[in-house]
């Protein structure tokens, strides 16, 4: 199927997924919106997929909502701004977060509104030392939306997240490390080599084993101590039953480099 607005690439079990609207900043229409979430759906069936990329071209990360849409969405009496989050965002975060794969971002430039939750749903966060995280949503008369309530307090704490998303303050990708939000910022020549270089040792690695460490993350969310330990007691079970613990048992005691499979 030809692409309009990403553009994909599987190379060495990565699937690398960009953003290419860069005249627009990368924002989000419907079409680059479905573009995206048919290739996580493809990523979660195809076994040759170990892990996920998520970057973008042009100089910036993703602005966002295109505006341009929504305006016109917003001229029918019968349609609402919800209909945009249902559609474009809610789908792509809950893609992100229960693929049972590492999926990494590498964030080239600015990320502002729902292209900085976008990026803030994925498992690690490379960013230039550039590039700015923008909770602009405040600036129009919104609320933070693709996650944002959710997974921005849990990262860097309810203070900081109100902060941010009241004064929609940008904030450098240094920063971001300092206070959690980000696992790291690199400069901007060595971006991809780097996002790329974990995205295939991820590749070769368990990676059944990750997708049920991020299930347990998920859960660990919203569940109490009890209801978490029982829960993890379910899923080592899962992870002992794997390929991937047998081979990698089978490799240490032959004092061998095992060979995982992601099954």
């Amino acid at each position: 199927m030809s692409l309009q607005f990403i553009e994909t690439n599987l190379e060495e079990g990565v699937l690398t997924i960009t953003l290419n609207r860069p005249d627009v900043l990368n924002s989000f229409n419907y079409g680059m919106a479905e573009e995206v979430q048919n290739a996580f759906k493809e990523a979660e069936s195809n076994d040759e997929i170990r892990c996920v990329l998520l970057t973008a071209n042009g100089k910036g990360f993703c602005a966002g909502q295109d505006l341009k849409e929504v305006t016109e969405i917003a001229k029918d009496p019968d349609r609402e701004l919800g209909e945009v989050v249902h559609h474009t965002y809610n789908p792509i975060i809950k893609a992100i977060r229960t693929l049972e794969k590492p999926v990494i971002c590498a964030v080239n430039g600015t990320a502002a509104g729902a292209g900085a939750n976008i990026a803030l749903a994925c498992d690690m966060v490379f960013a230039t030392e550039e590039a700015k995280f923008i909770q602009s949503f405040s600036n129009i008369g919104l609320i933070p939306d693709s996650g944002g309530t959710y997974i921005l307090p849990r990262l860097i704490g309810l203070a900081r997240a109100t902060e941010l998303t009241f004064t929609g303050r940008p904030v450098k990708s240094p920063e971001a490390v300092e206070m959690g939000m980000i696992y790291k910022s690199v400069p901007a020549d060595e971006l991809m080599n780097e996002a790329m270089a974990l995205c295939r040792k991820f590749a070769k690695m368990p990676t059944r084993g990750y997708g049920l460490t991020k299930k347990g993350f998920n859960e660990g969310f919203n569940n109490d101590l009890e209801t978490q330990l029982k829960l993890e007691a379910d899923l080592q079970a899962e992870a002992g039953s794997t390929e991937d613990y047998h081979e990698g048992v089978a490799a240490f005691l032959e004092k061998r480099k095992p060979e995982f499979k992601g099954k």
